[in-house]
C-alpha cells in the first residue's frame, strides 16, 4: 500500500474514538472550502497545500467531495512546470482521491512529464529544482507523488542510499545533510520510506522515536523541544505502529493530549500554544486517533 493510502486508511479509523464529535470534524473541514473549489489556509485564502490535508480528512471521514468544484481549482494551474516539488505532490494527491471519471488525464500527464527534474546527484529528491542535495521531505513527496500516479520510480536504491546518508549521529535522521542531529517527524518520514522500499529498519530507530515520548502525553521534535506537539506525535505513532510497537504504556497519556488540542469547532491545533486551526494539524489528528483506536 502507498505511502498515503496508508495513512488515509489509519484516519479512518478515527470516528472510533471521536464518535459523535465526527461530525463537527467534518463540518469543520468543509467549512473551509472556497468558491474557486480550493480550501483555505490559515490566512483563510485558497491554497493547494491546505486544499490536499482537507480532501485528505474528508476521503477518511467518507464525506462527500465536491468533485466538481475540485476538478476546475485543479484545472487552474496550467502552469505546472512552475510548481515546486510541494505542490505538485499535492496537486498529484488531490487528483488521486477524486472520482476516477472526473480526473483529468492532463493533470497526471503533465506531473510526470517533468517529475525527475527535482533528482538530486545523489539519487534522491529536493523540493527545489537544480540543486545538488536530496532531502528526506523531498524524498517522501516524490515517492508519494509517483505512488499517487500509479507509476513506479525509477532508481529506488539510489534514494535509499541518499535516505540512509542522513542518518544522525544520535540515531534519529535529518532532513538534510547539514543538519546535526535527527527530529521525530524526519525520523518518522525515514522508517515510512525505509519500509516502503522494501529496507531494513533497525531497532535503534524505533528506541529512538519511543524516546522522544513526552511525559505530558505527545512526542516532541527534539528533546530540547519546550513541548510536544501534534505532526511529531502523529508521525511517531505512524512509525511506530509500522514497527511493531505495542501503545499499551503511552495510549491513555497521547489519548489526553490529543483530546486537549481539540476544539469543539472541530479542529485541532498543532500546539498548546497554536492559536489558528488548520486542516494539516486536523488531518494529522485523525492520523493519531486512528493509530490509537487500534
Amino acid at each position: 500500500m502507498s505511502l498515503n493510502r496508508e495513512m488515509l486508511q489509519v484516519a479512518r479509523l478515527s470516528p472510533k474514538l471521536l464518535g459523535e464529535a465526527t461530525q463537527l470534524v467534518a463540518s469543520f473541514l468543509h467549512g473551509l472550502h472556497r468558491d474557486d473549489g480550493g480550501y483555505a489556509n490559515r490566512a483563510g485564502e485558497s491554497d493547494l497545500y491546505y486544499t490536499s490535508f482537507a480532501v485528505s480528512g474528508l476521503v477518511a471521514l467518507q464525506e462527500k467531495l465536491p468533485a466538481e468544484s475540485l476538478n476546475r481549482y485543479l484545472g487552474s494551474f496550467t502552469d505546472i512546470e512552475s510548481l515546486d516539488l510541494v505542490h505538485r505532490a499535492c496537486l498529484a494527491r488531490v487528483w488521486t482521491l477524486l472520482p476516477a471519471e472526473g480526473r483529468s488525464p492532463d493533470v497526471r500527464a503533465a506531473l510526470l512529464e517533468t517529475s525527475e527534474t527535482f533528482r538530486t546527484p545523489d539519487g534522491g529528491y529536493n523540493a527545489l529544482p537544480g540543486t545538488t542535495q536530496g532531502t528526506l521531505y523531498g524524498c517522501f513527496l516524490s515517492l508519494g507523488l509517483y505512488q499517487d500516479l500509479h507509476c513506479p520510480m525509477p532508481e529506488v536504491d539510489r534514494m535509499a542510499e541518499c535516505i540512509q546518508s542522513l542518518r544522525t549521529k544520535d540515531g534519529g535522521f535529518a532532513n538534510s545533510s547539514d543538519l546535526p542531529m535527527g527530529l521525530t517527524p524526519t525520523s518518522s518520514a525515514a522508517a515510512a520510506l525505509l519500509r516502503q522500499l522494501g529496507k531494513p529498519v533497525d531497532l535503534e530507530l524505533r528506541d529512538w522515536l519511543l524516546s522522544r515520548f513526552s511525559p505530558e502525553g505527545g512526542f516532541r521534535a527534539a528533546p530540547e523541544a519546550p513541548m510536544p506537539d501534534l505532526l511529531s506525535t502523529a508521525t511517531a505513532l505512524h512509525a511506530l505502529s509500522s514497527l511493531g510497537v505495542d501503545f499499551r504504556r503511552i495510549h491513555e497519556p497521547c489519548l489526553d493530549y490529543i483530546d486537549s488540542l481539540w476544539t469543539a469547532r472541530g479542529g485541532f491545533h498543532g500546539t498548546w500554544e497554536d492559536d489558528t486551526l488548520d486542516c494539516e494539524y486536523t488531518f494529522y489528528g485523525l492520523l493519531a486517533l486512528g493509530h490509537l483506536s487500534v
